[in-house]
C-alpha cells in the first residue's frame, strides 16, 4: 500500500511527531471522513508499506527524526507558493526561511525525492499573471538544482473556499491566455532545469511543455522503491486526476496553515476544537476511540511485484 500523508492535513508540518510514533508502534487508526463512527485500523509495517508520499508546507519538524523513516521509500510534495500573509497567513517568510528549509530536505534526501507544487494558482488584482510569473521564476532560481520537477494546478471551488474566493474577487483567464501563461511558467521552469507538470487539469498544455502529472505517481514510486508496483487509478478522486491507490491518514478540520484556498477546513474554529484533541501518542489523530465507534481492520497490503516479467529478463 501506498500511505497519503496527507491530503486532509499538513502532518510533517504539525503532527510529525504522532505520524513517526505511529511508525515505530507500526499501526494507527484512521477516521472515515464521511462515517465518522467508523475506524480503521491500518498496519505500516516497511513490509507492507510501499511508499509514503508527504504533503508539506514545512517539513522542517520531522528533520531531526527523518532516519527513522530509513526502511521506507518515500517523496515530498512541497508547496512552495508566492502569496503573502493574506493568502497563507500561517506560512513563514518564503525566502529568508521556506527556501532555506527546501533546499536543506533536498540536500538530506535528494532532489527527485522533493518535488516542488506551486499551486494552487488563483489571479486577483494584486496576484495576477504577471506577478506570478515573477514570483515563480525568483522562486525557481532559488530551487534550481534542488527538484528536478514543478507542479501546477488552478484553484477549484469547493463549499469549504467558495466564500474565501469571492471576497478575494478571483478571476479566470481566457484559454488562449491561460495557454499562454502555461507556456511561460514551462519555459522558466526549463531554465531552471526543472520538468513542469499539471496536476488534475483537464487542458493540455503538452504542446507548449508542460506534461500531465499526478501526485501519488506510479512511476517515481517504482524509482525509489527499485520494484514494481500493481496498483491501478485512486477511484475515489476526481477523473482528471492520475493518482494511483494510496490511504489518507490524515483527519479534515486539523490543519492550522490558515489558507484561504482550503479545501480541507470549515472553520478555523473547528480546526482550533480539533486540534485542543491532539495527542501525539494517540493511534488516533485529533482525538480518541468511543464506545460507539465500529473498528475494523484495513486489509493493506504490499502492491510491490517482486517476480521478474518476461520482458525484464
Amino acid at each position: 500500500m501506498i500511505l497519503s500523508v496527507s491530503r486532509r492535513t499538513d502532518i510533517p508540518n504539525y503532527y510529525s511527531e504522532w505520524f513517526l510514533n505511529r511508525i515505530k508502534e507500526g499501526y494507527l487508526y484512521v477516521r472515515n471522513p464521511f462515517h465518522a463512527r467508523q475506524v480503521s485500523k491500518i498496519t505500516v509495517s516497511p513490509e507492507r508499506v510501499d511508499c509514503i508520499v508527504f504533503w508539506t508546507k514545512n517539513p522542517e519538524p520531522m528533520f531531526s527524526r527523518l532516519d527513522e523513516l530509513d526502511a521506507y521509500p518515500y517523496y515530498f510534495q512541497f508547496t512552495l507558493t508566492g502569496y503573502g500573509r493574506d493568502i497563507e497567513s500561517h506560512i513563514p517568510h518564503k525566502k529568508k526561511v521556506m527556501i532555506p528549509i527546501f533546499q536543506t530536505l533536498s540536500d538530506r534526501i535528494g532532489r527527485e525525492k522533493v518535488i516542488w507544487r506551486y499551486d494552487p494558482i488563483l489571479f486577483t488584482d494584486r496576484y495576477s499573471p504577471q506577478y506570478h510569473i515573477r514570483a515563480f521564476e525568483q522562486i525557481a532560481k532559488e530551487l534550481h538544482g534542488y527538484t528536478s520537477k514543478c507542479v501546477l494546478s488552478f484553484v477549484d471551488l469547493y463549499a469549504k473556499n467558495k466564500k474565501s474566493m469571492e471576497e478575494l474577487r478571483c478571476f479566470s483567464l481566457t484559454e488562449q491566455d491561460l495557454t499562454a501563461f502555461a507556456a511561460e511558467i514551462a519555459q522558466i521552469a526549463d531554465r531552471y532545469g526543472m520538468r513542469a507538470a499539471s496536476c488534475a487539469e483537464a487542458a493540455d498544455w503538452s504542446s507548449v511543455g508542460i506534461e500531465h502529472s499526478c501526485c501519488i505517481d506510479k512511476e517515481l514510486i517504482e524509482h525509489i522503491s527499485g520494484c514494481k508496483i500493481r496498483a491501478g487509478k485512486d477511484r475515489n478522486q476526481r477523473n482528471e486526476c492520475g493518482c494511483i491507490e494510496s490511504i489518507d491518514v490524515g483527519a479534515y478540520d486539523t490543519c492550522r496553515n490558515g489558507c484561504r484556498y482550503c479545501y480541507a477546513n470549515d472553520s478555523p474554529e473547528r480546526v482550533l476544537q480539533n486540534c485542543r484533541l491532539y495527542d501525539a501518542h494517540s493511534p488516533l489523530l485529533c482525538g480518541s476511540l468511543t464506545k460507539d465507534d465500529r473498528m475494523t481492520e484495513r486489509d493493506a497490503k504490499s502492491w510491490k511485484e517482486n517476480q521478474l516479467t518476461l520482458w525484464e529478463l
